[in-house]
């Protein structure tokens, strides 16, 4: 038996329980592992929150939170390749068996073996921040000396994005509230504050000519707000917001297999997808790590510890 974080109903917080469960048993294309450490998402809170088509495996009530992690193999279901019994590993969990827990199946392959020199703490957070990262700036494929605005640049993905923009030569202005400014400008972003400034008036003053790429992680009002500074509508890329071709920008294309995940690992070693980890949070305490990600005010990534 181990502890796991789940939801007995769809619903809000209220519905959160601290429960025991025996280990799961890995089914065809999966792998058990002992988690080490949990990513925390906003894709955690909206699945709680109502079903996600595809998103939840099937699996009855109670489900166990999250999405992400970093631990150890400890058996293998049929069809598995490339992972064995031992490997340090990271993922994603994609057939529903949720991550904030002590063990758990992944996807075998959204999985990949951590290298030599990473720490699992940093593993745990590439899953979704990581190769998002990577999947939208090579969506935009900018050259070096392009200029990009990240709108919503404080959150975890925001900061990877511009830390590895930055690592491409690319000239970075990020958006965001008060308390993500010295984050931003941290991985060398130029912060644009929304609750100070005026965005677009900003922006079209430090890039008069408009940017060449957008990356939108705020949605709604925020997008339509920057969409009309790109000097190309289709180089605004939307992380959330399914309405991006309506202004005729695009949806970010998302590539979850083993070899990006192993791309990004790679990019963290270099240096150039440092993820800026803000909380570690105990198993125990994983309410209050997901309402720091639900009430939208977290900077950079939040992690859970179950180790």
């Amino acid at each position: 038996m181990g502890k796991a974080w789940g939801f007995g109903r769809h619903g809000g917080p209220e519905v959160q329980e601290y429960f025991d469960r025996p280990d799961p048993v890995p089914g065809r294309g999966e792998v058990l592992i002992r988690v080490d450490v949990a990513g925390v998402n906003p894709l955690d809170h909206l699945l709680r929150s109502g079903p996600v088509d595809g998103l939840d495996g099937g699996r009855p009530f109670p489900r166990v939170l999250g999405m992400e992690a970093a631990g150890t193999v400890l058996a293998l279901g049929e069809d598995v390749d490339g992972l064995e019994v031992g490997d340090a590993v990271f993922g994603f969990a994609l057939t529903g068996g949720g991550t904030y827990a002590e063990t758990t199946v992944l996807s075998a392959p959204h999985t990949a073996r951590i290298p030599e020199g990473l720490s699992a703490t940093v593993a745990a957070t590439l899953p979704v921040a990581g190769t998002t990262a990577v999947d939208v700036l090579d969506q935009l494929g900018l050259p070096a000396g392009a200029t990009v605005l990240v709108n919503g640049v404080g959150g975890g993905v925001g900061l990877a994005v511009a830390r590895l923009a930055v690592g491409r030569g690319l000239r970075v202005i990020g958006t965001g509230s008060t308390a993500k400014r010295e984050h931003a400008e941290a991985v060398g972003a130029r912060f644009v504050d929304y609750t100070a400034e005026d965005v677009a008036a900003v922006a079209r003053a430090l890039v008069p000519d408009g940017f060449d790429g957008i990356v939108d992680l705020a949605g709604g009002s925020s997008l339509r707000t920057v969409a009309p500074l790109a000097r190309d509508p289709r180089n605004v890329i939307a992380v959330g917001d399914m309405s991006v071709p309506d202004l005729g920008g695009r949806f970010v294309e998302r590539r979850v297999d083993r070899e990006n995940l192993e791309r990004s690992a790679r990019l963290a070693l270099d240096g150039l997808l440092a993820p800026v980890i803000t909380a570690v949070h105990p198993l125990s305490d994983a309410p209050a790590a997901l309402a720091a990600v639900e009430n939208g005010h977290a900077s950079g990534k939040i992690v859970i510890s179950a180790a």
